[in-house]
């Protein structure tokens, strides 16, 4: 029984409001001099499928460099897809022109990882959370108002809203960004690492401040993170992505609670414990080699190059089947969650 991300999905309620199917992203490499010519391509994003359900949290994690934001940013059409579909409460987003497109860029909002970066550092605060209600003709009503609400809302003082983005520490420019992304009233947020450059006492505020405005609010959130700790605090379900691909899915207590994938064994495995005698008798999963070149993945399945379960247990048997044949994510095992493993068997690691 082969299934996608959705499988996992439905157990949970609420309506799907945003959901990809099939997804692929290939960028070209050119070669230098003059002419330029393609010589190949970046596999950014192989065949993902997604379903993002209403009210919730769903995580998309993994390694630097896998295409969790590539894949992010196709969701909200930041860029063309190579192929596959998206889909907004049953509309097609994929096929829309830039006009087209244009009455969902309110219900469908991101919030970036640096938000230094994401600012003009010539407009001042009140400008850039502005900006949003002008570009969609609804500043007039009640513009300036809505963004003085907006600082509150997101626990600022309204009466900063004149300064600029360097008069804030880091943590204050973040609620900055959400409160940019909330301006226009949206049911979707696009969380792209929006705690990674943070302290871990920063972080905490901008987490709570998320789940409270989910609550409030009633969001759908796309949490994308490398961190499994801040994962395990915030989500809902959990979609594990490697070299393009997604690897695992499953409700957060499924993934934590017995992770089929080897490679959501090891990252789970890296996961800080706060007592320091569990930390010392932990099992450890830790991976060999460097992550392959997306320009030349490896046949079949991409993560054996790394895989201490294909190096160390397998048969030459087995192992050709993980050379030859691309793992499809399927229900069909003893454990939990949905994998892509030909050889998944769940381990308990926390």
């Amino acid at each position: 029984m082969t299934v996608t991300t959705e499988t996992a999905a439905a157990e949970t309620t609420g309506q799907t409001v945003l959901s990809a199917r099939n997804l692929v992203k290939h960028f070209p490499v050119r070669s230098k001099g003059v002419l330029r010519r393609k010589i190949g391509d970046v596999h950014a994003v192989c065949d993902v499928s997604l379903d993002l359900n209403e009210g919730e949290t769903l995580a998309l994690v993994g390694e630097s460099g896998c295409g969790k934001s590539t894949t992010a940013r196709l969701l909200l059409g930041l860029i063309p897809v190579t192929s596959g579909t998206v889909s907004y409460n049953g509309t097609e987003l994929t096929s829309l022109s830039r006009n087209q497109m244009r009455p969902y860029r309110a219900e469908l909002q991101i919030v970036f990882q640096d938000p230094f970066a994401s600012m003009d550092p010539r407009m001042t605060i009140f400008e850039i959370i502005a900006e949003p209600l002008r570009v969609h003709g609804l500043f007039a009503n009640g513009g300036r108002q809505r963004v003085r609400d907006l600082m509150s809302v997101v626990g600022l003082n309204p009466e900063h809203v004149n300064r600029y983005p360097h008069e804030f520490s880091g943590g204050q420019r973040q609620r900055i960004g959400i409160a940019r992304a909330l301006a226009l009233n949206p049911k979707v947020l696009v969380l792209d690492e929006p705690v990674s450059a943070l302290d871990v006492s920063i972080q905490a505020g901008v987490i709570n401040l998320l789940e409270d405005l989910q609550e409030e609010l009633g969001l759908s959130y796309l949490f994308v993170s490398h961190d499994l700790s801040v994962v395990r605090h915030i989500a809902d379900r959990v979609a594990v992505m490697y070299l393009g691909r997604i690897v695992e899915t499953g409700t957060v207590s499924e993934i934590f609670a017995g992770a089929s994938h080897p490679y959501t064994q090891s990252l789970i495995s890296a996961v800080p414990l706060p007592d320091p005698r569990k930390e010392r008798s932990r099992k450890r999963i830790l991976l060999t080699g460097d992550v392959p070149s997306p320009v030349t993945p490896p046949s079949g399945c991409r993560f054996r190059t790394r895989c201490p379960k294909f190096a160390n247990e397998l048969t030459e048997e087995q192992q050709k089947s993980c050379i030859e044949e691309i793992p499809a994510l399927s229900a069909d095992r003893d454990g939990p969650t949905t994998s892509a493993c030909h050889f998944a068997a769940p381990v308990k690691l926390l």
